[in-house]
Protein backbone atom coordinates (compact mmCIF):
# COMPACT_ATOMS: atom_id res chain seq x y z
CA UNK A 1 0.00 0.00 0.00
CA UNK A 2 1.41 3.38 -0.94
CA UNK A 3 2.13 6.05 1.64
CA UNK A 4 -0.53 8.22 -0.05
CA UNK A 5 -3.18 5.56 0.47
CA UNK A 6 -2.17 5.15 4.12
CA UNK A 7 -2.43 8.91 4.74
CA UNK A 8 -5.64 9.57 2.87
CA UNK A 9 -8.11 8.12 5.43
CA UNK A 10 -6.47 10.01 8.29
CA UNK A 11 -6.24 13.24 6.29
CA UNK A 12 -9.84 12.81 5.17
CA UNK A 13 -11.00 12.32 8.77
CA UNK A 14 -9.08 15.42 9.82
CA UNK A 15 -10.59 17.50 7.05
CA UNK A 16 -14.06 16.15 7.80
CA UNK A 17 -13.72 17.03 11.49
CA UNK A 18 -12.60 20.54 10.57
CA UNK A 19 -15.43 20.91 8.07
CA UNK A 20 -18.04 19.86 10.63
CA UNK A 21 -16.52 22.20 13.20
CA UNK A 22 -16.67 25.07 10.70
CA UNK A 23 -20.33 24.31 9.94
CA UNK A 24 -21.21 24.32 13.63
CA UNK A 25 -19.27 27.55 14.13
CA UNK A 26 -21.12 29.32 11.31
CA UNK A 27 -24.43 28.28 12.82
CA UNK A 28 -23.38 29.36 16.34
CA UNK A 29 -22.07 32.68 15.05
CA UNK A 30 -25.38 33.46 13.34
CA UNK A 31 -27.32 32.73 16.51
CA UNK A 32 -24.81 34.74 18.54
CA UNK A 33 -25.14 37.66 16.12
CA UNK A 34 -28.89 37.66 16.71
CA UNK A 35 -28.29 37.61 20.49
CA UNK A 36 -25.86 40.54 20.21
CA UNK A 37 -28.44 42.54 18.24
CA UNK A 38 -31.20 41.62 20.72
CA UNK A 39 -29.03 42.75 23.63
CA UNK A 40 -28.30 46.06 21.90
CA UNK A 41 -32.00 46.77 21.47
CA UNK A 42 -32.68 45.85 25.09
CA UNK A 43 -29.86 48.23 26.11
CA UNK A 44 -31.39 51.13 24.14
CA UNK A 45 -34.93 50.27 25.29
CA UNK A 46 -36.38 49.21 21.94
CA UNK A 47 -38.28 46.04 22.76
CA UNK A 48 -41.00 45.79 20.12
CA UNK A 49 -38.68 44.58 17.36
CA UNK A 50 -36.76 41.32 17.33
CA UNK A 51 -33.20 40.73 16.12
CA UNK A 52 -34.24 39.02 12.88
CA UNK A 53 -36.45 41.99 11.99
CA UNK A 54 -33.72 44.49 12.91
CA UNK A 55 -31.18 42.65 10.76
CA UNK A 56 -33.66 42.62 7.89
CA UNK A 57 -34.09 46.40 8.16
CA UNK A 58 -30.32 46.84 8.25
CA UNK A 59 -29.87 44.68 5.16
CA UNK A 60 -32.57 46.47 3.17
CA UNK A 61 -31.03 49.84 3.98
CA UNK A 62 -32.00 52.48 1.43
CA UNK A 63 -33.16 49.95 -1.16
CA UNK A 64 -36.71 49.40 -2.34
CA UNK A 65 -37.28 45.70 -3.01
CA UNK A 66 -39.93 43.07 -3.53
CA UNK A 67 -40.48 40.34 -0.95
CA UNK A 68 -38.96 37.82 -3.35
CA UNK A 69 -35.81 39.88 -3.76
CA UNK A 70 -35.19 39.82 -0.01
CA UNK A 71 -34.00 36.23 -0.27
CA UNK A 72 -32.35 36.38 -3.69
CA UNK A 73 -30.29 39.43 -2.68
CA UNK A 74 -29.35 37.78 0.61
CA UNK A 75 -31.18 40.32 2.80
CA UNK A 76 -33.17 37.64 4.62
CA UNK A 77 -32.08 34.12 5.56
CA UNK A 78 -35.20 32.84 7.32
CA UNK A 79 -38.24 30.98 6.06
CA UNK A 80 -41.02 33.26 7.37
CA UNK A 81 -40.31 36.43 5.41
CA UNK A 82 -44.02 37.20 4.89
CA UNK A 83 -44.71 37.18 8.62
CA UNK A 84 -41.80 39.50 9.40
CA UNK A 85 -42.67 41.90 6.57
CA UNK A 86 -46.28 42.06 7.75
CA UNK A 87 -45.19 42.78 11.34
CA UNK A 88 -42.70 45.46 10.24
CA UNK A 89 -45.37 47.19 8.16
CA UNK A 90 -47.90 46.99 11.04
CA UNK A 91 -45.36 48.46 13.49
CA UNK A 92 -44.51 51.31 11.09
CA UNK A 93 -40.95 50.29 10.21
CA UNK A 94 -41.67 49.65 6.52
CA UNK A 95 -43.82 51.02 3.73
CA UNK A 96 -45.32 48.56 1.32
CA UNK A 97 -46.91 49.26 -2.02
CA UNK A 98 -48.30 47.06 -4.77
CA UNK A 99 -46.31 47.21 -7.97
CA UNK A 100 -48.36 49.01 -10.62
CA UNK A 101 -47.15 46.72 -13.41
CA UNK A 102 -47.51 43.40 -11.58
CA UNK A 103 -50.27 43.79 -8.98
CA UNK A 104 -49.23 40.50 -7.31
CA UNK A 105 -45.85 41.96 -6.39
CA UNK A 106 -45.36 44.17 -3.34
CA UNK A 107 -42.42 46.55 -3.01
CA UNK A 108 -41.12 47.49 0.43
CA UNK A 109 -38.86 50.21 1.78
CA UNK A 110 -37.96 51.55 5.20
CA UNK A 111 -39.89 54.32 6.90
CA UNK A 112 -38.08 56.90 9.02
CA UNK A 113 -38.71 54.65 12.02
CA UNK A 114 -37.16 51.74 10.10
CA UNK A 115 -34.13 53.83 9.15
CA UNK A 116 -33.60 54.63 12.84
CA UNK A 117 -33.45 50.88 13.60
CA UNK A 118 -31.06 50.40 10.67
CA UNK A 119 -28.85 53.13 12.14
CA UNK A 120 -28.76 51.43 15.57
CA UNK A 121 -27.61 48.16 13.96
CA UNK A 122 -25.10 50.03 11.79
CA UNK A 123 -23.61 51.80 14.82
CA UNK A 124 -23.37 48.45 16.62
CA UNK A 125 -21.50 46.88 13.70
CA UNK A 126 -19.15 49.88 13.45
CA UNK A 127 -18.33 49.58 17.18
CA UNK A 128 -17.68 45.86 16.77
CA UNK A 129 -15.46 46.32 13.72
CA UNK A 130 -13.42 48.95 15.54
CA UNK A 131 -13.19 46.77 18.66
CA UNK A 132 -12.08 43.70 16.72
CA UNK A 133 -9.25 45.67 15.16
CA UNK A 134 -8.20 47.73 18.18
CA UNK A 135 -8.02 44.64 20.42
CA UNK A 136 -6.11 42.67 17.82
CA UNK A 137 -8.82 40.02 17.44
CA UNK A 138 -8.71 40.25 13.65
CA UNK A 139 -7.45 42.71 11.09
CA UNK A 140 -8.28 43.57 7.48
CA UNK A 141 -6.27 40.64 6.04
CA UNK A 142 -7.96 38.16 8.35
CA UNK A 143 -11.41 39.43 7.42
CA UNK A 144 -10.49 39.18 3.72
CA UNK A 145 -9.32 35.57 4.20
CA UNK A 146 -12.47 34.55 6.07
CA UNK A 147 -14.76 36.28 3.59
CA UNK A 148 -12.97 34.78 0.62
CA UNK A 149 -13.13 31.26 2.08
CA UNK A 150 -16.82 31.60 2.98
CA UNK A 151 -17.63 32.87 -0.54
CA UNK A 152 -15.91 29.81 -2.02
CA UNK A 153 -17.97 27.51 0.21
CA UNK A 154 -21.14 29.43 -0.73
CA UNK A 155 -20.32 29.07 -4.42
CA UNK A 156 -19.64 25.33 -3.99
CA UNK A 157 -22.93 24.75 -2.15
CA UNK A 158 -24.84 26.82 -4.72
CA UNK A 159 -23.33 24.70 -7.50
CA UNK A 160 -24.35 21.54 -5.63
CA UNK A 161 -27.96 22.72 -5.48
CA UNK A 162 -28.07 23.83 -9.10
CA UNK A 163 -26.19 21.00 -10.80
CA UNK A 164 -26.31 17.86 -8.71
CA UNK A 165 -30.01 17.39 -8.08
Amino acid sequence: MSIEMQLRPSAHRGFMAGYLEALALVERLHRLLLDVIKDEFERVGTLEINAVQALLLFNIGDNEVTAGELKTRGYYQGSNVSYNLKKLVEMGYMHHQRCEIDRRSVRVRLTQKGREIRDVVSALFIRHAEGLQSRGVIGPEGIEDITSALKRVERYWTDQIRYIY
